[in-house]
């Protein structure tokens, strides 16, 4: 008798992936064209948590974590992401969510804009870099 198992001919198949429809609308989330940008401190303590960028000619927007953050840096960007998601799914370029965002009275989550941050960058990677730098 042996000790060898039919092998599944299903595992051979060639897989596809489909995307779903109905899922989260978002920004692109890399850009190589100018952003604006502004910096999210901890509502706390008031601690610099990370950064949200937007750049209306890739329509791309994202949230940069700050690295010495740590993993409250990277928890705190949710509520940042579903609100970049709901700016896009209205149909908002994204530096009118941005500035939305940083204008808003009402913030949700950890975070909130840091007064007078709000400014311009080169590229989403002078963004990244100052996260990752701080």
């Amino acid at each position: 008798m042996s000790d060898e198992r039919p092998g599944n001919p299903r595992l051979g198949d060639d897989m596809q992936f489909r995307e779903k429809p109905c899922g989260p609308v978002d920004y692109h989330d890399w850009t190589e064209k100018p952003v604006r940008f502004f910096t999210v401190v901890d509502k706390e303590n008031g601690s610099v948590l990370g950064y949200l960028w937007a750049g209306d000619e890739d329509d791309a927007a994202a949230y940069e974590p700050r690295k010495a953050g740590g993993s409250r840096a990277t928890n705190a960007g949710m509520p940042w992401i579903e609100r970049l998601r709901e700016g896009k799914a209205r149909g908002l370029r994204p530096t009118q969510t941005l500035v939305a965002l940083y204008e808003a009275t009402e913030q949700r989550g950890k975070g909130r804009p840091l007064p007078g941050s709000l400014a311009d960058a080169p590229n989403a990677a002078t963004v990244e870099a100052l996260a990752k730098s701080d």
